[in-house]
């Protein structure tokens, strides 16, 4: 109470020292033309700490807006192009500045004019730059702790980032890949003080980069260019540490750094769910992970996982580069899933309840590379390959029943399989580029092929109890299921782009698609009870394949204009699908044709507010699995079945955006419509009979269609070294699904609304605090049963503290309460997690000693209620629970002749 009573005294003394503030004016140049996206910002002269910043309007004006404690303030104007504007001004509650000009850059005082200070936000054509020495951390920050200070930039508990509300698919280092397309190596170990700036631009594939199109506006690339003096040298960090019920953490990365040449290795071993790499800053490997699986993706369970990477980069004279990386892991994971499930049918329900463990061990394997040379400016080759392997043993058992209405026992049966897997794949993207003057005018010819096969070997027992005529029947298959599927896969587009006039083009080009998949699935079963496995099931097996060949020939109409974008592409989709089933001598074929047609048009209104409309067709191939006709009966409760005259569905997509982020007030809306429809939309069809026996195949349905309606507003306060962000948003989903249930079609809609809130408050160097709700609202209507109709409440509350004092001490607290609505008896429907951790850095904050509590209150679950088209269902997954663990890291450093360890304390 002490403390707090201290710190309520501390921040009312801020409050009354501190001045509010607002600087106005308008700048343009010598010719009296306005400078829209001029960067306007005040420092500290003291230390020349950032206080506030702005853009200028579309007009040349602005509004710079603030509070400091400070009487003088250094005032400061940035543009591309021109002499940077600087000004000591005495801080007035009000202050116009009126017409500012701003002189043409004199090339030969460049580096006088510049040196010092940099502007710390910056708009160059279609690049947002930040510069990182501007926004203010704690010492040994890393990338993401460093963004979530940036205005518009938001990164959930997962690690997942959007910037002024559109997602971030991937970052780059120097403009190259940072260990593939996990973005969360990079933003958890890139240690701040090496960041020069964070460049955001629209993601570009490597041929619009080349060709200088306009990349994706609804995905994000991040850029972080490293410091010159930092771009020369190594730094590295390990952690190791152990805690009660046999938890342990191990993991280490290292970078290597000099000029174009880069070198990264990581490794890693633990029980405790994680990565590895996706290292928190506050709590370790831990991570914030409340509630959710961190590896492995989803369904539970526990993982102890081992990693090793290496990721190499370097770029050598004639514009010769390559890129590659390799990481090797093993997973062996335990899970435990507990299934309760009410089946709606059009004038009755049944009941079936599971319980399901299971034991996965996997190797893993991938390799990346991408090699690129440019024989002159207007040439380019690109090839880059890619290969994944898994090898793999599984054990599993599973007890399922089912019941009538009123709960009397159908059937239950016993399953049990040890299954061998294995799998690789091989893919390859090989890209030449010529390109014609510098009007925009290229040829370009793509062609990637892409080679899959995966393995099983499957030994499977089980017992089914049924009732025939009120005496119990047990069905017994004891078998060795033999399966290899295989696919490959080509595609070859060549396109040509003319000019026909200043940003207005043609676009002509040809799409060739093709896919052959293979499966051949052999049940053999056992013999006289003496696991001799020699008489082939020929109902039960199968030897398939499917052939598809799509061509697309298509003319584009684009405009690429400043202000506006348009861009059109039409012509014809033509899809040929060929089925063939070797067992029973059958074959299938037959072609289709739709019509191929994209259209985007976006409107930017300023630099930061965008109306973005587009539409698009595609289409859909079966999967083989749903194309085989054969019978897979590895769950005798729930039998499949494919059918080989599914077509292709046919998909029309609608979407629109609209962006708009006020640098002056920082804050922003986003908000955007998706709208879908699709034809012969490919559904299960089941049939089940009196002894509640499943069986599904598959057919075409239309009428399917869904619809997204999200937006998001936020918005920061920044005040010396005091901030407060708000961010909100409202999600609502519509989806009327077609299907059928016992052969009786029905329609199923569910609606979905979701509100969240999330606060921040923060005093650099003292404290941060992120409170944070969520409440989803579903509902669901069965025109086949409305009585079953279904309506429930979900809630999340989160609580995130961090506390930096006293110096040297880092206290965190990460806390979520989980409320689900209308579960199932016998499942918990709250789930209260709390993960705590104290830690405390020494050596010039480069050694952190720590020890953190996972689950402290021992209270987290992991239960899901899952609403399907003819089901309702709720699942319940062993996660990991309460364990302590004391760990110690230590972080080593040596950039541009600098001693490691010896960098003082007066870093931001």
């Amino acid at each position: 109470m002490k403390y707090f009573s201290t710190l309520l005294l501390l921040l009312s003394i801020n409050l009354i020292y501190s001045q509010q503030f607002q600087i106005t004016g308008k700048i343009t140049d010598t010719e009296g033309n306005s400078l829209e996206s001029a960067t306007i910002y005040a420092e500290k002269p003291a230390d020349s700490s950032l206080v506030t910043y702005t853009i200028s309007e579309k007009n040349g004006e602005f509004s710079l807006s603030g509070t400091t404690e400070a009487e003088v303030l250094n005032f400061r104007i940035s543009y591309a192009g021109f002499a940077p504007y600087n000004q000591s001004l005495e801080i007035e509650k009000s202050l116009d500045l009126g017409n500012i000009t701003l002189e043409i850059q004199d090339n030969s005082l460049a580096e006088i004019l510049v040196q010092g200070t940099s502007a710390p936000i910056s708009i160059k054509r279609d690049t947002l730059e930040f510069n990182a020495d501007s926004f203010t951390t704690q010492p040994n920050a890393n990338l993401e702790e460093l963004m979530k200070k940036l205005p518009g930039v938001e990164i959930d508990s997962d690690g997942e980032i959007t910037v002024n509300g559109k997602p971030v698919s991937r970052i780059m280092v120097n403009g190259e890949e940072f260990f593939g397309n996990d973005h969360r190596i990079a933003t958890k170990n890139l240690p701040k003080e090496i960041i020069d700036k964070i460049q955001v631009t629209d993601t570009k594939t490597r041929s619009q980069e080349f060709t200088g199109e306009p990349g994706d506006p609804d995905n994000k690339t991040v850029n972080i260019t490293i410091k010159e003096d930092k771009n020369q040298g190594y730094f590295a960090r390990a952690t190791a540490g152990g805690g009660t019920d046999e938890r342990y953490e191990m993991s280490a990365i290292a970078n290597y750094f000099k000029d174009d040449l880069r070198i990264s290795v990581l490794g890693s071993s633990n029980n405790i769910n994680s990565s590895g790499f996706s290292y928190d800053e506050v709590f370790g490997m831990m991570g914030r992970s409340a509630g959710r699986a961190v590896f492995g993706g989803g369904g539970g369970g526990i993982t102890k996982s081992e990693t090793a990477g290496l990721n190499f980069v370097n770029k050598w004279e004639n514009e010769l580069r390559l890129t590659g990386d390799y990481f090797f892991g093993r997973n062996d994971t335990e899970r435990r899933t507990q299934v309760s499930r009410e089946n709606i049918l059009p004038n009755a329900r049944y009941f079936s309840n599971s319980d399901e463990r299971s034991n996965l061990i996997n190797d893993s394997h991938r390799a990346n590379a991408r090699f690129e040379i440019e024989f002159d400016s207007l040439t380019r080759l690109s090839i880059r390959p890619r290969f994944n392997a898994n090898f793999g043993n599984s054990n599993r058992s599973r007890i399922e029943e089912s019941l009538d209405e009123d709960g009397n026992l159908i059937n239950n049966t016993e399953t049990f399989s040890n299954e061998d897997l294995e799998s690789q794949s091989f893919n390859n993207d090989l890209d030449f580029i010529k390109r014609f003057g510098a009007r925009g005018a290229y040829f370009e010819l793509e062609f990637s092929n892409d080679h899959s096969r995966q393995r099983n070997d499957n030994f499977y027992y089980s017992e089914s109890l049924f009732f025939e005529d009120g005496e119990e029947v047990v069905e017994v298959q004891d078998q060795y299921i033999d399966e290899d599927e295989k696919e490959d896969s080509y595609s070859l587009e060549v396109s040509q782009r003319s000019v026909l006039a200043d940003q207005f083009f043609l676009d002509v080009s040809y799409d060739l698609d093709y896919a052959h998949s293979t499966n051949k699935r052999y049940v053999y079963e056992a013999e006289n009870g003496d696991a001799s496995y020699n008489q082939l099931n020929e109902l039960l097996s199968n030897d398939f394949q499917v052939t598809s060949l799509r061509h697309t020939p298509n003319v584009g109409l684009n405009y690429e204009g400043e202000v506006w974008r348009i861009n059109t592409d039409f012509g014809l989709l033509h899809t040929s699908l060929e089925n063939e089933n070797f067992i029973e001598n059958a074959a299938f074929e037959n072609t289709y044709n739709n019509l191929f047609l994209q259209a985007r048009v976006r409107y930017e209104v300023e630099r930061s507010k965008s109306i973005t409309f587009r539409y698009d067709t595609d289409v859909d191939i079966p999967s083989i699995n749903q194309l085989q006709p054969v019978i897979d009966r590895t769950n005798p409760l729930n039998i499949r079945v494919g059918n080989p005259e599914l077509v292709p569905a046919y998909r029309q997509s609608i979407r629109a955006d609209y962006r708009n982020f006020d640098f002056s007030t920082r804050s922003g809306i986003f908000s955007s419509v998706n709208i879908s429809f699709t034809d012969n939309t490919v559904v299960p069809v089941t049939t089940i009979d009196e002894n509640l026996v499943r069986t599904t195949t598959y057919t075409n349905v239309n009428g399917v269609m869904s619809a997204n309606a999200r937006v998001y507003l936020n918005k920061q306060i920044k005040n010396d070294e005091k901030e407060f962000r708000m961010g909100g948003g409202l999600n609502a989903s519509y989806n009327k699904n077609v299907g059928f249930t016992n052969a009786v079609k029905y329609n199923a809609e569910r609606y979905s609304i979701s509100p969240n809130l999330r606060l921040t408050y923060a005093i650099d160097g003292l404290f941060d605090i992120n409170p944070n709700y969520q409440l989803t609202y579903n509902s669901t209507a069965y025109d086949i049963n409305p009585n079953r109709n279904e309506d429930f409440l979900n809630h999340r509350i989160g609580f995130e503290a961090t506390s930096y004092w006293p110096e040297n001490v880092v206290f965190g607290n990460d806390i979520s309460y989980n409320y689900f609505g209308n579960v199932s008896p016998g499942f918990e429907n709250t789930s209260l997690l709390w993960n705590t951790s104290l830690g405390y850095q020494f050596l010039d904050d480069d050694a952190t000693i720590k020890i953190k509590v996972y689950d402290m209150l021992n209270q987290n679950i992991d239960t899901r209620r899952t609403i399907g088209d003819d089901f309702i269902q709720d699942t319940s997954n062993l996660i990991l629970t309460q364990y302590a663990m004391l760990s110690f890291t230590y972080k080593l450093d040596k950039f541009g002749g600098d001693n490691p360890n010896d960098r003082g304390r007066n870093r931001r």
